[in-house]
């Protein structure tokens, strides 16, 4: 018997949710619950990308987080809930491909790094073609995406979510309970702190650790003689989890080379590289895995 189809059961945790039917919970919703358990149980670690504004480059950095680990040795998928405005999968140079189904299972689409990547985009007829969606069509989705999927054994699950706390955060965190945490993306920005900041409530109301803050497009550093400019201000983001009392993951600057790379889908060839952006990352995510394997 497969992984997959273990039987909740069976399951040796005694402290797992999906084990025992509540008393309001119907048939199918209680299958259900079980089948997104047995799916998630085999990944270690998932960790939301969050921010409460647009703009920052929050889908960016959980691009290049994910790639990061990937290069690090570790196996990752990605999930994109940006059900409006998914931007993975031409981040991971992957647009215009579509998904295939097996039985009742999804397969993700598998990048040459093998990152297994989901997102709406890849289900759209053109990439012009609108989600005109309420809130309970959005939590439906997010839900099949995550146990309908086939996900495999993760180390680490990555959801990219979209701008602010409406439904499609909320849902992935009454649907995903034992999340490692989040990473908050801002810029240093007033107008983006003051949103931002919403998003770190936003996180510990639905009990979700908050793993740290990212400053992203930090500064531009001019390819050609050095010099830095603070184009959107310096040290928003580091003065917010101050006062917020949560971890600061680090700076990123702003880099025409990440933004190129982004565009058509290189963002592994730019990470590998020695610019000063491509350092910064490696930083941060050296941050990051500390803040959840402890190392």
């Amino acid at each position: 018997m497969s992984d997959d189809k273990l039987s909740c059961e069976s399951c040796s945790s005694e402290t797992c949710s999906a084990k025992a039917k509540t008393q309001s919970e119907t048939d199918k919703d209680f299958q259900e619950r079980q089948e997104l358990a047995r799916r998630m149980c085999r990944i270690k670690h998932k960790l939301f990308v969050l921010s409460g504004k647009g703009g920052v480059g929050k889908s960016s950095v959980a691009a290049a987080l994910a790639i990061s680990l990937a290069e690090l040795g570790r196996k990752v998928g990605v999930l994109d809930i940006d059900l409006h405005g998914p931007s993975i999968p031409r981040l991971f140079g992957l647009e215009g491909t579509n998904v295939t189904g097996v039985g009742d299972s999804i397969r993700p689409v598998m990048t040459d790094q093998g990152v297994s990547v989901m997102s709406v985009g890849f289900m759209l007829r053109t990439q012009d073609d609108a989600i005109i969606w309420r809130g309970p069509l959005k939590h439906g989705v997010i839900k099949q995406f995550l146990k309908d999927v086939e996900w495999g054994e993760l180390d680490y699950l990555i959801v990219d979510s979209p701008p602010g706390t409406g439904d499609e955060p909320l849902s992935v965190a009454q649907l995903i309970d034992d999340a490692d945490g989040a990473v908050i993306v801002t810029t240093s920005q007033a107008v983006a702190i003051s949103d931002v900041r919403k998003s770190i409530s936003f996180v510990r109301q639905v009990n979700v650790p908050v793993l740290g803050v990212i400053e992203n497009m930090s500064g531009f550093i001019c390819p050609e003689c050095g010099t830095r400019t603070d184009l959107f201000g310096r040290g928003g983001g580091k003065d917010m989890a101050t006062d917020m009392g949560v971890p600061f993951l680090g700076n990123i600057p702003i880099d025409p080379g990440m933004v190129s790379a982004g565009d058509s889908g290189e963002l592994r060839a730019y990470l590998s590289g020695s610019s000063p952006g491509a350092a910064a990352f490696a930083d941060v995510v050296k941050e990051v895995i500390r803040a959840v394997e402890g190392e």
